[in-house]
């Protein structure tokens, strides 16, 4: 995320000379095709499931969240603890330092109460967490620096009830709990919090509201700044605002109404796939979509 103002973006002129005359228009042409790629999939047709070759060729997230393999493990696992705010916290705190879909499937929530016990099954794992895709820095608590690994199995576990504070002081808003947490983690990149945060209203939407604004991550700033420009806007909160209601014209038909946290979500995905149009991303490595 942006919290720390220095932070290099390294996405920041991904999209340098683009030509892109209505990037409101591009940004819904592409959410209507990767969703009916996925409807696609689901149904069993072959691949590769559209004509566009960009799509056969990268990786993308779904349009929406709750279709991702992760958010789903992460649905799925926490899910019996929603009742429980304290470990509801520790819950989706831990997925999102793992973030991994087999490790989590793997779990029982009822193993983040006994750190020893979950200590010793990520250790007997195969890379616990996705390490590439999604690092996880180390954090600071009371003065101490916890690696990722400590800080998901032993930290959240002391720590629940404390962040649970924070998080209430924070009346629902995505962006005071994600600053509130970051003064005590000091995180360069703050990411995951914003996740974990985000996360909590899938479960308890009157603890952290769905329709809170959103920190933008790097990974979001190049096209969000195309839209706010575009749409003579003042910040990104007010352009997720303006998308949302443009939704009603350019995308009636989609399952459900879009929050701030999609419209951020995908303009991230949107600046990776006009960065391949732009040239500026390669197909290569993990890039790469590789049909099952």
């Amino acid at each position: 995320m942006l919290e720390n103002k220095n932070m290099k973006n390294p996405y920041a002129k991904s999209l340098d000379d683009l030509k892109l005359n209505d990037p409101v228009s591009a940004f819904f042409n592409f959410c209507k095709e990767r969703e009916n790629i996925r409807l696609s999939r689901e149904n069993g047709d072959p691949f590769p499931w559209t004509d566009d070759p960009i799509f056969q060729k990268g990786r993308f997230l779904n349009v929406f969240r709750e279709d991702d393999r992760v958010s789903k493990s992460i649905l799925s696992f926490a899910n019996e603890l929603k009742h429980d705010l304290p470990k509801l916290i520790q819950a989706v705190f831990f997925a999102r330092w793992c973030n991994k879909q087999h490790t989590l499937d793997e779990l029982s929530s009822k193993m983040l109460l006994e750190p020893e016990k979950l200590l010793k099954k990520l250790k007997s794992l195969n890379n616990w967490c996705n390490y590439n895709a999604y690092p996880v820095e180390s954090v600071f608590w009371k003065g101490k620096k916890y690696s990722r690994l400590d800080t998901a199995v032993k930290l959240f576990f002391n720590i629940k009830e404390s962040l649970e504070e924070m998080i209430i002081d924070a009346k629902g808003d995505v962006i005071k709990a994600t600053i509130k947490i970051n003064q005590e983690f000091q995180m360069e990149n703050d990411f995951p919090i914003f996740m974990a945060v985000i996360d909590l209203a899938w479960f308890r939407p009157d603890i952290v509201y769905p329709s809170s604004h959103v920190p933008t991550g790097i990974g979001a700033v190049a096209y969000l700044d195309r839209l706010q420009r575009y749409l003579g806007l003042k910040d990104h909160q007010e352009t997720c605002e303006k998308m949302i209601e443009l939704q009603k014209e350019y995308w009636p038909e989609a399952k459900r109404k879009f929050q701030p946290i999609d419209i951020e979500y995908l303009s991230c995905e949107c600046r990776k796939y006009y960065s391949y149009v732009n040239g500026t991303k390669l197909f290569e490595g993990k890039n790469v979509f590789k049909p099952l």
